[in-house]
């Protein structure tokens, strides 16, 4: 790396940059190339991870060092490679636009294939509200953040870069990757919502739930507990307790502990309670 700046009499202070792994996303104009650092989403797995990723331009060729193995920029190279498209006849501010846009368009891709994982799990929540389904949301949310916080450091760089004054960077790309980098943030806002709109909807059902079973529980206890408390008044150790002795008795009670039960499930059958 040292070789590779002094041999183009390249600013020393560009080593010192490319040592440093905990840049934010931000440019540097130095005498002679631009130094760009921005943290890249890594997308190829569930669990989203960040790498940081430089690029040094200059006004004839750019270099990028990247912290991981692996990117998104295998279809630049083959156009380079076979001569396709108008990559070789532009700039190089041209390139590193190219080299942006596919970072910015994975973001796009990777967004809509978790808009799908999220509207099947909000779907599947609504079906069979679990704590589970709880759990799947809040994961969905938490990938949607890193989408959305990926998305806001590189609409910031774009930022940076449209006020970059110089005669061999043409701002003019970077404003586009900005609008794009806005429309994807709004699209972030709307699936973060219909996150949470899922998870109300599982815990209004969950209440819902459980007040139909609390509210039928209510009915038997108020059915029973009359019942209960004749029961209990008659097992009393009391001589004189009226129709005890009475070769009837037994089925008098019966039957009123019957008529109290049936006047009670009238009751609430007349107000509607279930």
């Amino acid at each position: 790396m040292t070789a590779v700046v002094e041999s183009n009499h390249w600013d020393p202070f560009l080593i010192k940059l490319i040592l440093d792994q905990e840049h934010s996303n931000k440019t540097i104009q130095l005498e002679n190339s631009l130094f760009v650092a921005i943290k890249v989403l890594k997308t190829e797995r569930s669990n989203l991870s960040s790498e940081q990723m430089f690029f040094v331009v200059t006004p004839h060729f750019l270099w990028s060092i990247q912290e991981k193995k692996g990117d998104y920029f295998g279809w630049i190279r083959e156009r380079i490679d076979n001569n396709g498209g108008i990559v070789r006849s532009q700039n190089v501010d041209y390139l590193l636009y190219l080299l942006l846009e596919s970072i910015i368009d994975n973001y796009l891709e990777t967004n809509e294939k978790h808009l799908i994982q999220i509207q099947k799990a909000v779907e599947l929540s609504i079906q069979s509200p679990k704590p589970e389904s709880v759990v799947h949301l809040e994961k969905m949310r938490k990938n949607s953040l890193k989408i959305k916080k990926a998305t806001s450091g590189f609409q910031d760089l774009c930022s940076k870069l449209e006020k970059i004054d110089r005669m061999d960077i043409n701002t003019k790309y970077f404003s586009e990757l900005k609008e794009q980098s806005i429309n994807l943030l709004a699209d972030i806002d709307f699936h973060l919502q219909e996150i949470e709109s899922g998870v109300n909807m599982v815990f209004s059902l969950q209440n819902h739930r459980m007040n139909e079973v609390m509210k039928t529980l209510t009915i038997f206890s108020v059915i029973f507990i009359p019942l209960t408390f004749v029961a209990g008044l008659y097992g009393m150790n009391f001589a004189d307790i009226p129709m005890l002795q009475h070769p009837y008795g037994f089925y008098a009670i019966l039957l009123f502990m019957f008529l109290v039960a049936l006047g009670a499930i009238f009751y609430f059958k007349r107000k509607k309670r279930f």
